[in-house]
C-alpha cells in the first residue's frame, strides 16, 4: 500500500477483517519503524500522541502517557522522582533521563491497568527511556523519533513484533473531524481549544491561593481529561496523574474510582510495601499483582494463595489505623473533572484522597452547594468554563 494507506492486522476484534487506515488527502503523518500495528493500537497511538504533545507544550517539560483502550491509565511530565517513588516504581536502579522519568511516572500511576499498554512520548526516544521500557510489558510506542541505540532494544520486545511508530510532530489535522457509526456519518469541529494557564483565572472559593505546583498539576489533569473517555475525573500531583476514573455513567463513581486508585498509588509508597521481599524470579507483573492484593481488603482464599506464593516470608498486612495514618499524609492533590461537578459528595470523597485543589468547568444548578463544600474544607476551586467530553 502507499503512504496514504496502511493495512492493519484486523479491526477491534480478530474476526473484523480486512482493516486499514487511510488519508483522503495526502500522506499518513506517521511511519511504522517496526512491527505491524492493529486497529486499537492506532486508536491508542493517535489519541495518546495528542495528549503528550499538548501536555509538553502546556508545561514545557517532556511528557509521557500510558494508554489502555483509548484512555490514559497514566500521564505525566518529566520531573525527577523522589527516592520513595523510584522504589515504588521499581526504577531505583536506573539512571533516568527526563523523558524516562515522565514514562516511569505515567506507568507508575496505575501499574495494574498499564500492563500491556500503548506508550506515547513527546520527545525523541533516548537510550535511557528504551532501557526502562524494555523491562515493562507493553505493545508499542508512538514518538517523534527514536535514537539509533534505542531501536534494537525496543524492536526485540514481544519476540520481535513490538510496534514502533514515528509521527511527524508538525502535523496538524483539519478543523473538521468525521466518523461513521452504523452507516451514518458524524462531523464536528475538532476539539482544538488549547489547555493553558489562562483557564485557571476564575477561582470561585474563599481560598484563592494557587501555587505554581497546583497550576501545573491542574494543566496535567485537564490535558489528560481532554483525551479520556467520558465521564471522567482524575487526581494529579507531582506532575502526574495518580488516579483516573474514566468512562463511568455517574460522576461520583468516577470520583470514587479515581480516588481508590490514588489511595493505592500513595499506599504503594508506604515503608512496609517498599520493604516487601518477593520470591526470587517473580516477574514484574506478578509483583504488581501481589502488591495490589496486599493493599486490598477482604481478598478471597484464592487471592490469598497467590499472595502467599509471591513472598519469601508472609508479611504483616497493614492495619486499618496504619492505612488511615498513611493516607492522611497525602495532600496537595488536584482533582480535575471533565464536566461540572453536580453534587458535593464528589468533594467529600475527593478530600479523603488528599484533594486540596479542584478544577472543573462549573455551570451546575448546584454550583453554590459545591463551592460551599470546598469552603468547608479550605479547598481552592477553579471554574475553567471548558467542558472536555471525549467520545
Amino acid at each position: 500500500m502507499s503512504r496514504d494507506e496502511l493495512a492493519l492486522r484486523y479491526g477491534c476484534n480478530p474476526h473484523q477483517t480486512p482493516a486499514h487506515v487511510r488519508m483522503n488527502d495526502g500522506r499518513l503523518p506517521f511511519r511504522v519503524v517496526h512491527g505491524q500495528p492493529g486497529y486499537i493500537n492506532l486508536l491508542d497511538a493517535l489519541n495518546s500522541w495528542q495528549l503528550v504533545k499538548e501536555l509538553s507544550a502546556a508545561v514545557c517539560l517532556p511528557a509521557a502517557a500510558s494508554f489502555k483502550h483509548v484512555s490514559p491509565a497514566g500521564a505525566a511530565v518529566g520531573l525527577p522522582l523522589r527516592e520513595e517513588l523510584a522504589q515504588a516504581y521499581f526504577v531505583e536502579d536506573l539512571d533516568l533521563s527526563p523523558l524516562a522519568c515522565a514514562y516511569a511516572r505515567a506507568r507508575g500511576a496505575d501499574r495494574m491497568s498499564s500492563l500491556g499498554d500503548w506508550i506515547a512520548l513527546s520527545d525523541r526516544v533516548d537510550l535511557s527511556c528504551a532501557q526502562l521500557i524494555r523491562r515493562e510489558v507493553s505493545h508499542g510506542i508512538i514518538a517523534p523519533g527514536f535514537d539509533e541505540a534505542a531501536i534494537p532494544i525496543l524492536s526485540s520486545k514481544l519476540g520481535g513484533s513490538y510496534v514502533l511508530i514515528e509521527i511527524d510532530p508538525s502535523y496538524e489535522p483539519g478543523a473538521m473531524e468525521t466518523r461513521e457509526v452504523f452507516g451514518i456519518t458524524f462531523q464536528q469541529c475538532r476539539n482544538d481549544r488549547p489547555i493553558a494557564v489562562n483557564l485557571l483565572s476564575d477561582v470561585v472559593t474563599q481560598n484563592r491561593e494557587l501555587p505554581d505546583t497546583a497550576k501545573r498539576d491542574m494543566l496535567v489533569a485537564l490535558v489528560a481529561l481532554k483525551y479520556t473517555q467520558s465521564n471522567s475525573v482524575c487526581f494529579a500531583v507531582e506532575g502526574q496523574i495518580i488516579g483516573m476514573g474514566a468512562g463511568q455513567q455517574s460522576r461520583i463513581h468516577c470520583t470514587r474510582l479515581a480516588g481508590e486508585k490514588a489511595d493505592k498509588w500513595w499506599l504503594r509508597q508506604h515503608p512496609a510495601v517498599r520493604a516487601l521481599l518477593f520470591e526470587e524470579g517473580l516477574r514484574r507483573p506478578e509483583r504488581d499483582n501481589a502488591i495490589d492484593l496486599f493493599l486490598t481488603e477482604g481478598i478471597t482464599p484464592t487471592e490469598q494463595t497467590i499472595l502467599d506464593a509471591a513472598f519469601r516470608q508472609q508479611p504483616e498486612r497493614l492495619t486499618a489505623d496504619q492505612r488511615s495514618q498513611w493516607l492522611d499524609r497525602l495532600s496537595g492533590v488536584v482533582l480535575g473533572s471533565d464536566a461540572y461537578i453536580p453534587f458535593r459528595d464528589n468533594i467529600d470523597r475527593a478530600v479523603r484522597s488528599g484533594a486540596r485543589y479542584i478544577v472543573q468547568p462549573g455551570g451546575s444548578l448546584r454550583d453554590e452547594d459545591v463551592i460551599g463544600a470546598c469552603n468547608e474544607y479550605g479547598i481552592a476551586m477553579v471554574f475553567s468554563g471548558l467542558r472536555l467530553f471525549h467520545h
